[in-house]
């Protein structure tokens, strides 16, 4: 698991200039930024004929418009530039995209107040993002539908349908790291989904000192196409692999009477399903391709972690790719400023998930909101550990040895599966370096054993203006299966500052943004890169 390939294909400035044995990689055309044009269009149209028609809408349909390019003038786009953007990014040196959407907030429609719809559409045209120009060696339609959805909602009770971006629970959405299961790195998953809006009292409604809130889905991930021709032919890819992800939080208390509240909860994924090429497993599979189970027992077991995979051979494991997480929070609320303490504890199937094996892996984070002023308004500082995963032994019981030890868990990858990616990103927390940037042509993560030190802080320096710092510093050590023989090193940062024209009296069209930021990375896991970004939004209500 990890062997080293070569590259399927290198992509540079939108050309094919490297391919590796059989595989396919034609040349790619230069952007058509006519026909791009023309799609996004089309969008704005047909949003402004469901408006007049007396289409499904309010007066709060919003529309977006956004431009965005990054350049590296050094190396590829370093980590805090590519990193926690749902996907939308590319480690090419020079890339950019155009991206235009529509989105209506859930409101009451017929005759009860209880019953709310919401939906939304959210198209991207990039230029020169690889993960979409590889795709079956050949041109495609350079257009990302990043979101597609519907909201069905009944009282606290929502029905999602669709690919949606969806924020980390219990950590801060533009200073922390990442969630190590459910983050915002890598592209949306299309999913049926039925969650709780909020946290929903179990002590009523006049004193809410217990409340819980979760969620509950099945979706198909998108990038098969992609692996296909990212991954060498005889490498291992899945295609049409289903996932089951679910979650559950609890609350402990109610900042109205106390200013101390305790948060807590578990979440789990399970990847299953679809077809695995070139599988490899204990049972010695030497087939091309596996078709994996995907029928009614198959979506249950992937919620109880049961079941068993065709390469598990005598010694069984749980069906399918199953992580989690535990997550807590405790939050002390002042007057004017606030400190959150949280910890989120990352596992493999279940060797992990219990106290088994110790705890010694994790993200440590506490979150600082100052009392208003013009240099810093919060501040983040995160400790991530994953180094131990249960010990460096794994050893399954037999006849002879009837023990069973559970260690080398190796995070993020699996013997079937590439692993918890999604377009070649992870799908947690972006310091497990990413499959992409080891351009192997292969969807292993190279180095999940590290410890890392994350700073991250923002603030409002006047009005209109913000800023945000990242600095992160990792030492990595590779996976048990392929170790480092000296260990590599990683400082990555970012200083973003942005910019909201709004308060311009004389603007006549508000709405207007812009961002424009600088990174780099120093050290031997990704190498040195150097790069910015500028991007410039326009937001506002469709029709007023």
């Amino acid at each position: 698991m990890g062997n080293k390939q070569a590259p399927a294909c290198v992509i540079k400035m939108g050309k094919c200039v490297l391919a590796a044995p059989g595989n396919r990689c034609a040349p790619l055309s230069p952007p058509m930024m006519k026909t791009k044009l023309f799609l996004l269009s089309a969008l704005m149209l047909l949003a402004l004929a469901v408006r007049a028609s007396g289409g499904i809408y309010n007066d709060s349909l919003r529309y977006g418009l956004e431009v965005s390019a990054t350049a590296a003038t050094k190396g590829d786009a370093p980590l805090w530039l590519v990193s926690n953007k749902y996907g939308l990014s590319s480690l090419q040196d020079a890339s950019g995209y155009v991206r235009m959407g529509v989105a209506q907030p859930a409101f009451a429609f017929g005759a009860s107040e209880d019953w709310k719809l919401g939906y939304g559409i959210d198209l991207v045209v990039p230029v020169n993002h690889a993960t979409e120009n590889v795709a079956k060696g050949k041109q495609r339609t350079n257009l990302i539908v990043q979101q597609l959805y519907a909201d069905l909602d009944y009282k606290w009770l929502r029905l999602s349908v669709g690919a949606k971006e969806r924020p980390m629970e219990l950590k801060h959405q533009r200073l922390s790291s990442g969630s190590q299961t459910f983050g915002i790195n890598a592209r949306p998953v299309p999913a049926v989904r039925l969650e709780l809006l909020e946290y929903v009292s179990l002590t009523g409604k006049e004193n809410p000192w217990l409340a819980i809130k979760g969620h509950f889905s099945y979706g198909v991930m998108t990038d098969g196409a992609w692996q296909e021709a990212y991954v060498p032919a005889s490498g291992r890819r899945a295609d049409k692999a289903l996932l089951h992800t679910k979650a559950g939080y609890m609350r402990l208390g109610n900042l109205d009477r106390f200013p101390l509240v305790l948060e807590g909860g578990l979440e789990m994924a399970t990847q299953f399903g679809g077809t695995i090429y070139n599988p490899t497993g204990r049972a010695g599979w030497h087939g091309e391709k596996l078709e994996m189970g995907q029928g009614p027992k198959d979506f249950v077991d992937a919620i109880f972690g049961q079941g068993s995979d065709a390469t598990d051979g005598a010694f069984l494991n749980a069906a399918g790719n199953t992580v989690g997480s535990w997550v807590f929070a405790l939050t002390y609320q002042a007057k004017d400023w606030s400190v959150r303490a949280y910890y989120d504890h990352f596992f493999e199937d279940h060797s992990m998930m219990f106290f088994q094996y110790g705890w010694l892996d994790g993200l440590v984070g506490i979150e600082c909101k100052l009392p208003k002023n013009k240099f810093v308004s919060t501040v983040v500082y995160e400790y991530v550990k994953t180094d131990y995963q249960a010990g460096p032994v794994y050893h399954d019981h037999t006849p002879q040895i009837p023990d069973q030890v559970s260690g080398r868990d190796n995070y993020y990858n699996h013997n079937l599966y590439a692993g918890w990616q999604h377009w070649g990103q992870a799908m947690g927390n972006p310091l497990f370096t990413s499959p992409l940037y080891a351009k192997t042509g292969d969807l292993t993560f190279p180095s999940n054993r590290f410890v890392a030190h994350h700073v991250g802080l923002e603030g409002t320096p006047a009005e209109g203006l913000n800023y945000r710092l990242l600095l992160s510093y990792a030492t990595h050590l590779g996976t048990y299966f392929d170790p480092y023989l000296n260990r590599k090193y990683l400082t990555s940062g970012l200083a973003e500052v942005g910019y909201n024209f709004n308060h311009f009296k004389k603007l006549s069209n508000k709405g207007w943004s812009a961002t424009a930021g600088f990174a780099f990375d120093k050290g031997t896991q990704v190498g040195d890169n150097l790069g910015f970004t500028l991007s410039i939004k326009k937001t506002g209500l469709l029709l007023k």
